[in-house]
């Protein structure tokens, strides 16, 4: 417990204290240390990539994606997956953590967060094309940061030996399909030991959120429904293992539930907004005035203010963790940097629509009706203000779909960093698999804030694991997107 605790507070604590004007003062933890100036830096090395390009973005999830690799999917598919994991209990639970403890100026630094995090969702998901290669168990393609990071160290290895050569993934004009099986375990060839930590880091965190999962779950159900835990838990495992345990389900119930999930949530926001249509001109004064410490400063909570919006938005869009891109490989398209786009299209859905949605539920309740509440408890109760009865079921029900398919969407993810861990055999994929589905079902009847933490040390390792890989890596990305800018 005193080693996860150390790791929880290098990774998420507050490692430097900046004191501000006013008495208050902002601590940055390791994460935003390194995700934020990276996010800076790669949006300025795209010139501006989410503004500049969104367009793009909108056109090419609308286009008609073909794939021509049989068994693969295409790069909106590949969306709907990172999407389904994006989209989590952090845009609901999450953004009324975050409004509750820095107040409504916390949703603008999500919203920063976000566009600075779509450039670095973009890097991540062009080279997960770049080095992606093809799989001999699920077929399609397969790769993600461990693959990227592999290929990234064996290339250094053999400029430092003299003996620079072609590495895996070269190549736009062949959207970087490296040769079958060249990295995975048993491949005849050493790995990387900061790969390895990545697959195992993200093995661990996967495993950890199912349990998050699990309990999430049950608890809205109880709450909503007075369903005993056991009960709702049952249902859930059982309903995820006939899909996980299926070779291609997979991609076929995401393609169904996450426009289905994503869609009505946005539309009942639409709906509560239009009925307090007269409140949103405070609302978004309350937002900005707040964004900038205005009346937080005089109360020293400025800090809080801009952290618990930075950390909701790093923590919420995944930009630079590495998990997105294990989805982003998968996609058979035309061009690597289109897939790029799409991710970083990905970050917009996750936070500047869905997590957006959750803050205006919130902001456009009054304050006296949600004093002292907080979690779920808060977010239903102003569900309940907003649409009655009506509001408490559809919450628990929108959150019953998101989480499931976040458990689908991690358990996509896993597949090729158990095959680069352990080779390609279906007993390590089914394993892992079961493992998860104990976790879930764990989680619905207990919490265990052993199991959470580390989840969370879990995805903070990967997100320093990839970094090491992604920066000096970024130029290859760059030229992807220089090559696409030019062709269109």
């Amino acid at each position: 417990m005193k080693l996860i605790s150390f790791f929880y507070n290098l990774l998420w604590g507050d490692l430097v204290t900046v004191p501000l004007p006013g008495g208050s003062s902002v601590g940055l933890s390791l994460l935003v240390l390194i995700l934020i100036p990276s996010g800076i830096f790669f949006t300025v090395r795209t010139r501006f990539l989410p503004f500049r390009l969104f367009p793009d973005m909108v056109k090419i999830t609308l286009e008609n994606n073909k794939h021509s690799q049989d068994k693969s999917i295409s790069g909106v598919q590949a969306l709907i997956i990172s999407t389904a994991t994006r989209v989590g209990m952090g845009n609901l639970v999450g953004v009324v953590a975050a409004i509750s403890a820095g107040g409504a100026g916390a949703v603008f630094w999500m919203w920063v967060t976000a566009l600075l995090g779509s450039s670095t969702a973009f890097v991540e998901g062009t080279l997960a094309q770049l080095y992606k290669e093809k799989d001999p168990l699920y077929g399609g393609y397969r790769g993600g940061p461990a693959y990227y990071i592999h290929d990234y160290f064996k290339e250094k290895r053999q400029k430092s030996s003299g003996k620079a050569g072609k590495t895996g993934g070269a190549g736009m004009q062949t959207a970087g399909v490296a040769p079958m099986s060249s990295r995975a375990a048993g491949a005849g060839q050493p790995r990387s030991i900061i790969a390895v930590l990545f697959a195992l880091s993200g093995l661990i965190c996967w495993c950890g959120i199912s349990q998050v999962i699990g309990n999430s779950v049950s608890s809205a159900f109880k709450n909503a429904f007075q369903i005993p835990p056991i009960w709702t838990t049952v249902i859930l495992v059982a309903v995820a293992a006939v899909i996980v345990l299926r070779k291609h389900a997979t991609v076929k119930v995401l393609d169904v539930v996450v426009p289905i999930m994503a869609g009505c949530y946005f539309l009942m926001t639409i709906i509560i907004i239009v009925k307090n249509a007269g409140l949103l001109p405070s609302v978004f004064r309350q937002i900005f005035a707040e964004a900038f410490g205005l009346r937080q400063a005089v109360a020293g909570g400025f800090g809080a203010v801009l952290m618990n919006g930075a950390k909701r938005g790093l923590f919420s869009n995944e930009a630079g963790s590495g998990s997105a891109p294990c989805a982003a490989a998968a996609a058979d398209i035309s061009h690597p940097a289109k897939e790029g786009l799409l991710q970083a299209f990905g970050v917009f859905i996750d936070t500047i629509v869905i997590c957006s949605c959750s803050a205006m539920i919130m902001l456009l309740t009054p304050a006296d009706l949600t004093s002292g509440l907080e979690g779920m408890d808060l977010l239903q109760t102003a569900m309940n203000y907003h649409m009655g009865s009506f509001g408490v079921i559809f919450i628990a029900v929108i959150l019953w779909l998101f989480s499931f398919s976040t458990f689908i969407g991690i358990l996509f993810y896993a597949r090729p960093n158990v095959a680069y861990l352990f080779g390609d055999n279906w007993t390590s994929q089914t394993l892992y698999k079961i493992l998860a589905l104990v976790m879930l079902f764990v989680g619905g009847l207990a919490a265990y804030t052993f199991v959470w933490d580390l989840g969370d040390i879990g995805v903070g390792l990967m997100t320093v694991f990839n970094m090491i890989a992604l920066i000096p890596l970024s130029r290859k990305a760059l030229e992807a997107l220089a090559e696409y800018e030019k062709s269109r």
